[in-house]
């Protein structure tokens, strides 16, 4: 294996790849000209750099940051907001731009971006993270399953229907649905199936007849008539697991199980 920065003046730069949910994939290095390895085409991005790959052999999570001028087409501050690299794979590693010979030193997710129009700086979260998810369950009044979850036990298809855009309100984060019973996806999801936001999860935090608000801002180039998957949404509640959907025998809470605020009350005689 091709051993890096063994001699004074080596020809090494970097290599980024980002793997976005919607299944769109981009390659950057440090190197001044495109580099073409592993089967795919690395541009060049001079002004982005890592900085600071902490590796160790801990079971603590590894640290790594990229930043870099907003200089490349690839990179827009529109899909940067509209959440197209949230929780993005990504690989970084050496390249010998003579020989092609290049490793992988890290791997991870996005986490937080931050821009300030000029440039941007995006916090990576290693695969160690996953190590640190706590697998013990902690009482809750409400379900602590996903709906249409694991522990859930409902079908998701059952409660998934695709619906045809039909008008647009960028502004308050709106998207209306001709027909929609917008109250039974509540607090559910939307996924777009085309467009510049396709597969781009939105959660629906308000709805007002047929109208839907969405958590996040739709970006321009969404077009009228594109279709969605809406999933109905559920509260978590005891009540509404119950009535709506008598699911209760999968209820994973414990809605009835006295709180801190019990300790807090004053005797009555």
């Amino acid at each position: 294996m091709r051993v890096f920065f063994d001699r004074e003046l080596d020809t090494v730069a970097t290599f980024w790849r980002i793997y976005r949910r919607d299944g769109a994939a981009l390659a950057f290095t440090s190197h001044d000209r495109d580099l073409s390895f592993g089967g795919i085409r690395h541009l060049a991005a001079p002004g982005m750099i890592p900085a600071a790959i902490r590796l160790t052999s801990e079971l603590s999570n590894d640290s790594a940051e990229v930043q870099g001028a907003l200089h490349h087409d690839s990179i827009r501050e529109a899909d940067l907001a509209a959440g197209l690299y949230d929780e993005a794979a990504i690989d970084i590693g050496a390249v010998d731009w003579a020989s092609l010979d290049h490793h992988t030193l890290y791997t991870g997710q996005i986490g937080r971006i931050e821009d300030d129009s000029t440039q941007f700086a995006a916090e990576l979260r290693s695969t160690k993270s996953l190590l640190e998810q706590d697998m013990v369950p902690r009482t809750s009044p409400t379900c602590r399953a996903e709906f249409c979850g694991r522990g859930c036990g409902l079908s998701a298809a059952r409660f998934t229907a695709v619906h045809t855009l039909a008008a647009i309100d960028l502004e308050g984060n709106r998207t209306r649905f001709t027909g929609l019973d917008g109250e039974s996806y509540l607090d559910g999801r939307l996924r777009l199936m085309a467009g510049p936001q396709t597969g781009v999860a939105f959660g629906i935090v308000d709805a007002q007849g047929d109208w839907l608000v969405l958590d996040r801002p739709l970006v321009t180039g969404t077009a009228i008539g594109t279709r969605a998957e809406l999933r109905a949404g559920c509260d978590h509640t005891i009540a509404t697991c119950s009535s709506r959907f008598g699911n209760a025998i999968n209820f994973r809470g414990e809605p009835f199980l006295p709180g801190n605020d019990l300790l807090a009350r004053y005797g009555q005689s």
